[in-house]
């Protein structure tokens, strides 16, 4: 055995080895800049300098929402698991456990009741972590849910959506959570309730086939990508070039798709007011509505 090299040096290496995270910078996807994550997560998430948007798990979509990152978290009825017994590569059931045991959720949405700059609002969050946020009858029933608790709550009912578009393994039952979402907007549009949508990066597929464009007002994060079919699967069918930006938020509020696009900091100071205004309710004072870090999560379950 040679003592030096197979004893001394892996001590050697072992004490002086330093252990660092694997997340430390995270690459901006538009610049390419590296940025401090610790700062990428102090400013809501947003790369500071280019202002892309980052995704957001559910629970961060909520924190940041409600007042102080506080919320009550509404329990989501169960669905039936692979009703088809879906399988192409791997089993649909495989699909599901790796996507539970990665996001530590059991689908792609999670709803909370808590307060928006006091005012009381319903907040369904889609996590397209979870499966591309795909919509499913498990995500149908957490969706009807929510609404459900609004019209209990009598509170604005707030959907975060972000969707690859329908869950391909559950076949027609998947689209049949496109009528029923409807349903639910209906039933909240009937007792007068208001209902927004923040469309987020991806919003597509059978998500905007359905209640991500019934909302009474639709709002964009900036740089979204919102639309049925991607820009690539549209220049395939029409063999044409798209418009720069096509898609894109900013371009969906200039051809009146969108109303409005709003900076992710400044989405709850934005539901409150649009709350308060459709419910009509007076208005907090300026030093309340003033923006402030959240704290950790501290939820309950109802």
């Amino acid at each position: 055995m040679n003592w030096i090299s197979e004893v001394v040096r892996p001590r050697i290496k072992t004490l002086f080895k330093r252990e660092s995270p694997e997340n430390l910078w995270i690459k901006c996807p538009d610049s390419g800049q590296m940025v401090f994550h610790k700062d990428v997560e102090a400013n809501a998430y947003v790369i500071p300098g280019s202002e892309h948007h980052m995704r957001v798990t559910a629970p961060e979509r909520l924190r940041l929402t409600f007042d102080e990152g506080k919320w009550v978290d509404v329990a989501l009825p169960e669905a039936p698991v692979d009703p088809l017994k879906f399988r192409d590569e791997k089993r649909y059931l495989d699909r599901l456990k790796d996507a539970r045991a990665k996001t530590g959720a059991q689908d792609a949405f999670k709803v909370g009741y808590g307060r928006v700059k006091g005012l009381a609002m319903t907040v369904a969050a889609q996590d397209f972590h979870f499966m591309g946020g795909s919509l499913g009858m498990a995500a149908g029933e957490a969706f009807i849910k929510g609404a459900e608790t609004a019209l209990e709550k009598k509170t604005p009912y707030v959907v975060f959506a972000a969707s690859g578009g329908a869950r391909m393994q559950e076949g027609i039952l998947s689209l049949m959570q496109l009528p029923r979402t409807t349903v639910a907007v209906r039933r909240l549009r009937a007792a007068g309730l208001p209902y927004f949508v923040v469309l987020t990066n991806p919003t597509t597929g059978g998500v905007t086939a359905s209640y991500a464009m019934l909302g009474d007002i639709h709002i964009a994060e900036p740089g979204a990508l919102i639309g049925f079919a991607g820009p690539r699967v549209i220049e395939q069918t029409i063999r044409e070039k798209l418009p720069d930006g096509f898609q894109r938020a900013e371009y969906l509020k200039d051809h009146g798709m969108v109303d409005m696009v709003v900076h992710r900091r400044d989405i709850p100071e934005t539901l409150a007011r649009l709350g308060r205004l459709l419910t009509k309710q007076p208005a907090l004072p300026a030093e309340v509505t003033a923006p402030a870090a959240p704290p950790q999560p501290v939820t309950e379950t109802v």
